[in-house]
């Protein structure tokens, strides 16, 4: 027998690595779920047991300052990848921190500055491992669900307060104050990428129905419709450009055309009555209400100062009316400056997937931008640390080119069949 044959390059493993990901310390699924709860925000629902606000802030912000330590703790020597998408979220802390600074909205604007520049700190950390790979998708799926776990729990113990006639018998958070349109987001989310996941066999069915179908039923039970038609458009945009290279993704759109034709036909009058939840016409042509506040921000008077640069981080809210719309949000906060960078940046990260040939994660990718870019008409996020700014994250780390093997470390396998 040939020697050559048994030779095998023996090299330890990297400390704190997992089987899973070549070289991907489990301590970084830590910093990601860690980045997901401090992200969920302190505002919303009334719980089961009554949540200081300072404490749900104090967990919050605590958690993003523990996942910026652990990132630091596992990159010491602080090997970061290049990242167009991080260096356009740079480029918007340092207009933040210069619309923050005449302090129009308070001291509170100089914390959310420094929240942001933490949140941007841990991700530039956690660029290492952006190799291309589905380890963060796989993070990100299991963070959420473990939030949705908590919303199915609330339900279960106490349904008046999960589904409370304050928000119209809409599901919310019971035990952690979340709202129906964040669940409703990160329902549509884990659906979505899991959906995808499923159709490049990357997870069983088993395994996928586990995550799908109680994602489905939350997400059913918030009435949220942003969610509903982001995650149609997103999986839409996302298996299209799967249809040529897969035939998987051929018989799924196939099917869900199908299968979204009878419903319209079938169920019309109870999807119309879902979807209006009950609301006026007017109610409805004004987007909730959202219009008027919209309206109201666009005619304010502004200095050229404020037009150019905003008047700073704060709750994204106007006249003590919640914005709910991205960019109207970074346009007072950070003025034109803002909406320019993050209008690059959904169109740096957009025309990166369009350019990338077909494949699994190219389609999570289109899926996550196109979700965002959806989501940003009727939801404010993307210009201070939020999940929409986790989502495109994942989305620049799906696309970032496959790093080169490490001497002596064998390489990640092209397919292998694996569980959510």
């Amino acid at each position: 027998m040939d020697e050559r044959t048994n030779t095998r390059p023996r090299t330890a493993p990297e400390a704190g690595t997992g089987p899973g990901a070549a070289g991907t310390p489990r301590t970084v699924g830590v910093v990601w779920g860690l980045l997901v709860l401090n992200t969920l925000g302190s505002a919303g629902a009334k719980t089961i047991v009554p949540l200081p606000r300072s404490l749900i802030q104090m967990v919050t912000m605590g958690a993003l300052v523990a996942a910026f330590a652990l990132a630091l703790t596992v990159n010491l020597r602080l090997r970061v990848r290049p990242s167009a998408y991080l260096l356009l979220l740079t480029l918007l802390l340092v207009t933040s921190v210069i619309s923050s600074a005449n302090l129009e909205s308070g001291f509170g604007a100089l914390f959310r500055c420094f929240r942001l520049a933490l949140f941007i700190g841990t991700l530039w950390l956690l660029s290492r491992w952006w190799d291309g790979s589905l380890t963060f998708v796989r993070y990100h799926i299991r963070a959420y669900f473990a939030v949705l776990g908590s919303v199915a729990a609330g339900l279960v113990v106490s349904p008046g307060a999960a589904l409370p006639d304050l928000y119209g018998g809409r599901l919310v958070g019971a035990l952690w104050p979340l709202t129906p349109p964040q669940i409703g987001q990160y329902a549509a989310v884990i659906i979505g990428l899991t959906v995808l996941l499923l159709l490049g066999r990357r997870t069983d069915g088993t395994s996928a129905a586990v995550v799908i179908v109680p994602s489905l039923v939350l997400l059913a039970l918030t009435h949220t419709r942003t969610a509903t038609l982001g995650l149609f458009i997103g999986l839409a945009l996302a298996i299209g450009s799967l249809v040529l290279t897969s035939a998987a993704a051929r018989r799924f759109f196939t099917w869900a055309v199908v299968c979204a034709v009878v419903a319209g036909v079938g169920f019309a009058s109870a999807l119309q009555t879902w979807f209006l939840r009950g609301q006026s016409k007017e109610n409805f042509s004004s987007l909730t209400g959202r219009a008027k506040v919209w309206d109201a921000l666009l005619s304010a008077p502004r200095s050229t100062s404020e037009k150019f640069l905003g008047v700073g981080l704060g709750d994204k809210s106007f006249g003590g009316l919640p914005i709910d719309n991205s960019w109207l949000a970074v346009y007072n906060e950070q003025g034109l400056a803002g909406v320019t960078l993050v209008a690059v940046i959904i169109i740096v990260l957009g025309a990166v997937a369009l350019l990338r040939p077909p494949s699994l994660q190219r389609a999570c990718a289109i899926f996550l931008i196109s979700y965002c870019a959806v989501a940003s008409y009727t939801e404010a996020g993307l210009g201070d640390a939020s999940p929409y700014l986790l989502h495109l994250a994942l989305a620049a780390a799906l696309l970032a080119a496959p790093a080169a093997a490490a001497p002596g470390l064998p390489r990640r396998p092209a397919h292998r069949p694996e569980v959510t």
